[in-house]
C-alpha cells in the first residue's frame, strides 16, 4: 500500500534504456541491443586479455581455456542472457585463436565442447542465482511489514515528551528480533515498554508479538502500571514454555513530574538531568516475565521524579553487552553522556554510531534504543528538583 501511494501520480514502467534503443526499429534488432547491453564488461575485459596475449605470444592452443573463465565469472554476476552472449563470444574468440594457429580439428572440438558445457552451466547457475535472489526479496518485504506491524513507528513527540528510537537486528537479512519497544498514549499517560525475549529467530518474534499485543491493549485499560504488567504476567503464563521468558521495563507517566517503572529482571534505565546520568536500578528486583510462578518476589512500582528538561534512556542488552575487538563492553552510560544533543533524534543517533564505531561496524545481537526527554520549561531561570528515587512505599533507592 505504502508503495502504491508514494507512485500514485507515475504509473509509467521504468525502462532500462529508453532512449539508446529507439534507433532499433525492428525487434530482432532490438533484442541484439538488449543482449549486448546486459552482458557483463568483466567478462569480456578478461577474455579480450587472453586474445591480447595470444596475438603478442603466438602461443595459440595454450590459452585456448582460459577462455572458460569468462563464462564462468559471468555466472556470478550477470543474467543469463549475459552469460550466453559472453558465452558466445569465448566461442568466436576460440574459433578464431584456433584457425589463427591452424589447430587440428579433434583438440578445436574438445575446446569448444568445454566452452559451451561452462556456457550453458554458467547459464543455470545464474537463473538459479536470479531466482534465490527474488526469493530474498520477498522474505525482505514480508520482514519489513512485519516489522513495521509488529515495533510500529514512534512518532517524533507523544504527548509533552519528544521521543526517539533506534533498533537494529541482529538478523540484518531478516531486519526483525527478539527485542521489543513500543510507547502509546493513553487516557493514564503516556506509557512504554521496552524488553528482550529469551532466544532469537521466529519464536522470539512470536513471543514479541505477543507482549506488545497485551501491552497495548492493557496500556489504555488498566489505570494502574501494575495491573498492565500483570495482564502480561498472566498472558506468558498461557503461552510460553517452561524456559521462555522475557526481560522489561515497563514505565508510565500519569501526571507532570512523575515517572513510574516497574523492573522485570531487565536493565535499568538510565535517567538524564542536565550532564549527569544515574541508573534507575530497581528498589525490590523482580523475576522476567513469564517466570513469576518460580520466584516469591514480585513487581513493585518505582516513582522516579521527571522534571522538565528530564530524559529516560530506555535500552536492551544487545546495547550494553557489546564488545569491541578486545573483547570490552561498552560503556553506555559513559557513550551517551559523549552523546547528549538537543533533541532525542540527535542524541541518539550520535549514540548509535558511537555503538557501532565500538563493535566496529556491526551489531552481533539485537538492540533496541528509546530516548524520552520532557522538554525544558520556557520560564528563564525555571529550575528543576531533584528528588531521590523512591517506591510506592517511600523506601529510598540507594
Amino acid at each position: 500500500m505504502s508503495h502504491a501511494r508514494q507512485h500514485g501520480r507515475d504509473q509509467s514502467p521504468i525502462r532500462p534504456y529508453p532512449h539508446g534503443l529507439k534507433c532499433f526499429r525492428s525487434p530482432r534488432a532490438r533484442a541484439c541491443a538488449h543482449w549486448v547491453a546486459e552482458t557483463p564488461a568483466l567478462p569480456v575485459l578478461i577474455l579480450c586479455i587472453i586474445v591480447s596475449i595470444d596475438m603478442a605470444a603466438g602461443t595459440g592452443r595454450i590459452w585456448l581455456p582460459l577462455l572458460a573463465t569468462g563464462p564462468a565469472l559471468a555466472a556470478a554476476t550477470s543474467r543469463p542472457r549475459g552469460v550466453l552472449g559472453v558465452g558466445a563470444l569465448a566461442i568466436a574468440l576460440g574459433a578464431s585463436i584456433a584457425y589463427r594457429h591452424d589447430m587440428a580439428l579433434t583438440p578445436l572440438a574438445l575446446v569448444l565442447a568445454a566452452l559451451v558445457t561452462v556456457t550453458l552451466a554458467g547459464t543455470l547457475a545464474s537463473a538459479l542465482r536470479a531466482r534465490r535472489e527474488r526469493v530474498l526479496a520477498a522474505v525482505r518485504s514480508v520482514a519489513e511489514t512485519a516489522q513495521h506491524a509488529l515495533l510500529q513507528p514512534v512518532p517524533e513527540t507523544v504527548g509533552p515528551f519528544q521521543v526517539a528510537v533506534r533498533y537494529s537486528a541482529a538478523a540484518a537479512e531478516a531486519r526483525i528480533g527478539g527485542d521489543l519497544y513500543a510507547l502509546v498514549p493513553t487516557p493514564h499517560g503516556v506509557r512504554m515498554i521496552v524488553g528482550d525475549v529469551r532466544g532469537k529467530g521466529l519464536p522470539a518474534v512470536g513471543t514479541a508479538a505477543l507482549v506488545l499485543g497485551v501491552f497495548r491493549e492493557a496500556a489504555y485499560d488498566e489505570p494502574e502500571l501494575l495491573d498492565v504488567v500483570g495482564r502480561i504476567e498472566r498472558s506468558l503464563a498461557r503461552n510460553l514454555g517452561g524456559d521462555d521468558f522475557v526481560t522489561a521495563v515497563v514505565a508510565g507517566c500519569p501526571e507532570p513530574g512523575r515517572l513510574e517503572t516497574v523492573n522485570c529482571g531487565h536493565a535499568p534505565p538510565l535517567l538524564i538531568r542536565g550532564t549527569e546520568v544515574t541508573a534507575v536500578e530497581p528498589v525490590h528486583p523482580a523475576p522476567p516475565l513469564g517466570l513469576r510462578a518460580l520466584s516469591e518476589d514480585t513487581p513493585r512500582l518505582q516513582v522516579v521524579p521527571f522534571d522538565d528538561g528530564d530524559q529516560l534512556l530506555l535500552y536492551t542488552d544487545g546495547v550494553t553487552e557489546a564488545r569491541d575487538a578486545g573483547r570490552a563492553f561498552y560503556p553506555l552510560a559513559d557513550g551517551l553522556t559523549r552523546s547528549l544533543r538537543d533533541g532525542p533524534d540527535r542524541t541518539l543517533a550520535a549514540l548509535h554510531q558511537d555503538l557501532l564505531d565500538h563493535v566496529g561496524g556491526r551489531l552481533h545481537d539485537d538492540a533496541a534504543l528509546l530516548l524520552l526527554r520532557r522538554p525544558a520549561a520556557a520560564q528563564a531561570g525555571e529550575s528543576a528538583v531533584v528528588l531521590p528515587v523512591a517506591d510506592v512505599d517511600g523506601a529510598t533507592a540507594a
